[in-house]
């Protein structure tokens, strides 16, 4: 199984890359995480590099879900790349991909790559084509991206000193197009 979930993103490349890298901060900022326990964690010498063990645990629409994986941050590149070692989806590959753009924008990438190598292989393509890629990763990594680039935009904005609207704000401009 192959899978690639794509979003471009209005921001800084750094700050798109610590908030798909920092994964220990993901269930206070994408609502579909339940929890991540780093068990494990070595920064390298030269500061390039962060390694760390993880148990994850996500939402997808109310099924809950949960794998352990290895995470590898490339801080220079930037590119985070996991390997699921524990659960289900053990021995599943993911690669994190961040391109900059000419425009400005932030390219970003999450590649999946997974077979779970049950005989007969059109079973084996079954699951983990449809049920591991479509149901589960389509669906958990469309909303990770989304709220991503709902964070990195929100910080972009911020700090160009665009103020942000608030409930009242939205609810007066609806009242008043209303009444046009």
């Amino acid at each position: 199984m192959y899978s690639e979930n794509t979003i471009t993103i209005d921001g800084d490349v750094m700050t798109i890359y610590r908030l798909g890298a920092e994964i220990e901060r993901w269930p206070e900022l994408l609502p579909h995480y339940r929890k991540v326990d780093v068990l494990w964690r070595e920064e390298s010498a030269d500061g390039s590099r962060t390694r760390c063990v993880a148990k994850m645990s996500a939402w997808r629409d109310g099924i809950p879900t949960s794998w352990m994986c290895h995470q590898e941050r490339l801080h220079n590149e930037p590119k985070v790349i996991f390997r699921h070692i524990g659960g289900f989806t053990r021995g599943m590959q993911v690669a994190w991909v961040f391109d900059e753009n000419a425009d400005g924008t932030v390219t970003v990438r999450i590649i999946h790559e997974f077979s779970k190598g049950w005989p007969p292989a059109a079973f084996d393509r079954f699951v983990s084509e449809k049920i591991v890629g479509q149901f589960f990763i389509d669906n958990i990594a469309g909303k990770t991206l989304a709220m991503i680039k709902l964070l990195a935009e929100s910080d972009r904005m911020a700090h160009a000193g665009v103020p942000m609207l608030g409930a009242d704000d939205l609810d007066r401009e609806f009242s008043n197009q209303s009444s046009i």
